[in-house]
Parts: C-alpha cells; structure tokens; sequence
C-alpha cells in the first residue's frame, strides 16, 4: 500500500521474526521484513514510521556477525532492538557486549522501568521469555537502564532522546506476559502511528493495485479450493471479473469429495470463469514410484504448471498466472536466509520456464489468519473461509512413501471419518488444522481369529495462532478412541492408529 504507515523489521534471522512482524501488524500498523544489510536511500525510500532490529542465532562478536548500517542510528527514525538486535545498537554506538557465566533461556522475572513510554501501563515488574547467552555490559553514551534481571543487568535500555530502544527478551512470544503491549507501546507512543492498516484497507488497495497491473490482461488462477487460493480468487475476480478464468485442478490427490465440493461452491455461489480439469491419472502416472516428499512437490508443481498452460492455450492469451502463496509458504520455503525447511507447492516447486508473463501472488505477504479477515471482508462465507488448510501437493504428502490409488483411497477414508468425528465433537472450531497422514509402516495385528499385517495410520491435530509454531492439541481420550474404533473397523487395510503428540518446532505441521 502506497503512503502507508510502515514499520520495517531488519531480519537478522533470529527463529521469531515472522511474528515480530505479525505482531506489529495485531496492532492495526503495517510491517514489512526486509534485509539486514539493506540500504540507507532503500530506508528512505520506504519511509518507515520506526525500524526493529530482530533476534538472530550468532554474536556481534564473531568474525562474520551479521551487521547494518550504524547510519540507520542516525536517521531520526526511532529504533526497538530485540535481543540480538539491542546487543547490535550497543555494540555499533560504542557500549559493549559480552558472554554471561550463566545463560538465561525460558520465562525470566524482568525489573522494568514503567516510566519508559516502552512499559507504560505496566507494573514494575514483568515475566518475560529470555534466550541469550550474551548481554549488554556496558551501556552506550545516552543510554539509561530501564529493565534487569537477576542475571541480566541490561534487560532494557533507552535513549529518549533519539528515540533508540533495546531488549533483551522476546515480546512477541506468547511466553511473554503482555509482550503486545510493549509493541504496541513502540508504534504508537514511540513511533507515533495512528493505525492504518486493516484488511478492509488491504482489500481496496489490493484491488486498485491488481487493476492497474493486470488493466484489460488476461488472468489464469490456480483454484484448489482452499482458503488461499479461494481468497486469491475472488479477491481477482472483484478486480478484474471476466478476465479472470479459475482453473482447477483435481489432481486426484484431494480429500474425499472435495473436487465436486469445490466445483459446486464456485460455479453457484460466484460467477467466475471456472476450468475443471480431471487429471489424477497424469499426475498419478507422474508420481509413480516416487517417494522423495521434496521429489513430490516439484513433480506436483511442475505437472500444474503444465495443465495451466494447456489450458491457457484452450482459451486464448493469458498474461498472468494467480497463485495463492502466502507469507509462511515464502518463509519456509526458506526465502531470504538460504535455509530451506521444505518446498512450498506454491512457492518452491515451480518450473524454470513458465509460459506466462508473470505471476501475481496477492496474499504473499499476509499471514494465514490475515487471509481469513481478508476472505470475510470480501463476503466469502464462513464454512469455506474458515476450511482446514489442506497444502498444495494434497494428499501427496500426507502419504509416506510411494503414492497409489489403493493408499489414497484409504487415506481419503479415514481422514474423512477423523475429521467427522472432530466435528461432532465440536472441536472443528478450536482446532487450527487436523487431518490423517498414512504412514508407510506396516504392522501386525488380529482382526476376528485373522492376522493382518497392515498400515499404521497417524492423526495429527495442532493449535495455532500463525502456523509458524504450533501445539499439539490434547484432544480427549474417548474422541480419539471413537476415532480409532471406527477407522479400523470401517476402513480396509488399516489395523492401527497412533497420534502425533509432537509441537512444531521441532516438527513441522505437514509430516512431509
């Protein structure tokens, strides 16, 4: 959005800065993660209200520690450190930085000064998340104290003069008691932001800005039915209407009924330009014997890529190809620090040749709960804004090993029936994504006076407010048991079911 208030966050790759920025944006102002090193007339040039400096995994003190511009310091534009970014502003205005005797990692009682316009509205003391091994030893010229701990005798510090602030911990983890508040302190009492950013204001701009791109071009959308790609598609279809053609793709590798779920849904309720395309046995045919998940994706993607542009020749011109891609796809598909988790259908599985002029992605830079207030905003039910993320490559990855029309259609099962039963319950609504992963380990069992020797099935459930770290859900012993019961007695060829009761990080959400 042009003339937008803005706070730009330097991404030094510490493991929170996503939600740094999600954070920043909770409290209605606009952020965006940009470079360490990224220039002084590129600064200018954005404008920013204010400027965080992040956490990251190394030291000021190595050789190759990761550093900016000592010249951003002296732009007038206020400052927040965080951890490793308040080490950095003392280390370049001359303080000093050195290793503690004792490390402090997990929830830390910080002394705060609540005179600071960083801490006001709080009590004199705080429970915050510190993870650090080194710290602040001795304060730049300027500087005062306003935070410590037992350990930690700079937990926070300030010039209010300049408007440049430092933190030891983390706010923008949940561990942090009131850690939005000291946030929304910097952007409003600091940066003096009035608070323009909402999604109301994403969806005007959106639209204004995709009509002077796309003008009387042609648009090509990958629909699968999801929240993303739907929110893309209709957000396209208020921009541009007719120009627009949806095409999607049933790739056989989506949950049970879903292709003519989806069908129905965009061809009553909207009046899109909607391709359906049956292809499972192409991409069945295409993933034969591969079991490689990384192998998966790029086959998947590349085979899209492929049927998009068959199609775009059976309609005429098409000058851009719309993708549903949002930000936590951009950040593990590990964009900016050279550190791939896994490839994102949407983001990492792309062919090097495209024959299409571009490629729009209007929700790259929102977070998933963004997509859904930008869904609604734009009049989309709630049953289908607030639908179970289902990943591009489908249920690909949610098969361990090779991929067969016998294991999906057992997949497709009992995934059908986890998530009947989740529903039934009433979990469906406080639960942030569930769904079954067929696991390629086989087992034995005794159904009747019979032995079986059959595949081991995992059900996988987390709670989330970003999906860039997750919980398990501790979803009641007799619902799972429910759940159990049924898949193997109703489902063939499964003679076993276990749950996943493992948070993200370390795993990821997806098993593959």
């Amino acid at each position: 959005m042009e003339n937008k208030e803005t706070i730009l966050i330097l991404n030094f790759y510490g493991q929170y800065n996503q939600l740094i920025a999600r954070r920043v944006r909770e409290c209605n102002v606009y952020s965006e993660i940009v470079p360490h090193d990224i220039s002084i007339e590129e600064i200018k040039k954005k404008n920013p209200k204010g400027i965080i400096f992040t956490g990251s995994p190394s030291s000021v003190s190595e050789k190759n520690a990761l550093i900016c511009d000592k010249e951003i310091l002296n732009l007038g534009i206020p400052v927040l450190g965080i951890c490793y970014g308040m080490q950095l502003i003392s280390h370049l205005l001359g303080g000093t930085v050195e290793q503690s005797d004792k490390r402090e990692y997990g929830e830390t009682l910080v002394d705060i000064d609540n005179t600071s316009p960083l801490f006001s509205g709080f009590e004199n003391q705080n429970v915050c998340l510190m993870s650090h091994t080194y710290f602040v030893n001795k304060l730049p010229e300027g500087f005062k104290n306003i935070g410590h701990t037992s350990d930690c005798p700079n937990a926070g510090i300030a010039d209010d003069n300049r408007k440049i602030y430092g933190i030891q911990f983390h706010p923008e983890v949940n561990l942090t008691k009131n850690g939005t508040e000291i946030i929304r302190n910097f952007v409003y009492n600091i940066c003096n932001c009035s608070g323009d950013w909402n999604m109301a204001s994403f969806v005007e701009h959106s639209v204004e800005e995709l009509r002077t791109k796309i003008g009387n071009g042609k648009a090509l959308c990958a629909l699968s039915g999801g929240v993303d790609s739907s929110v893309a598609a209709v957000l396209l279809n208020k921009a541009i209407g007719k120009n627009l053609t949806c095409i999607f793709v049933d790739h056989g590798l989506l949950r049970k009924n879903e292709g003519d779920e989806v069908e129905k849904i965009f061809r009553e309720q909207y009046d899109i330009n909607l391709i359906r395309v049956n292809a499972k046995e192409r991409f069945l045919s295409k993933l034969a014997g591969v079991t490689d998940p990384e192998q998966k994706r790029k086959f998947i993607g590349e085979e899209f890529i492929r049927v998009f542009e068959e199609e775009a020749k059976k309609i005429g011109k098409v000058d851009f190809l719309v993708q549903g891609t949002i930000y936590p796809d951009v950040i593990e598909s590990g964009a900016g620090n050279g550190q791939t988790i896994k490839s994102h259908h949407n983001v990492g599985g792309l062919p090097d040749y495209v024959d299409f002029k571009e490629i729009v992605e209007p929700l790259r830079d929102l977070f998933k709960d963004e997509v859904r207030k930008t869904g609604l905003e734009l009049g989309i039910p709630d049953y289908l804004v607030y639908r179970q993320p289902f990943p591009g490559p489908g249920l690909a990855i949610r098969i361990i090993g090779d991929i067969t029309d016998e294991k999906l259609e057992i997949l497709k099962d009992a995934d059908a029936i986890f998530r009947e039963e989740i529903a039934n319950a009433g979990l469906n609504k406080s639960l942030n994504q569930y769904f079954a992963v067929l696991t390629n380990l086989r087992s034995v069992g005794v159904m009747g006076d019979e032995r079986t020797y059959d595949y081991t099935l995992a059900l996988r459930a987390v709670e989330t407010s970003d999906f860039m770290t997750a919980t398990w859900a501790k979803i009641p012993y007799d619902i799972l048991e429910k759940v159990s019961s049924r898949i193997v007695n109703e489902v063939k060829h499964i003679n076993r079911v276990v749950y996943d009761i493992t948070s993200k990080p370390p795993a990821t959400i997806e098993w593959e």
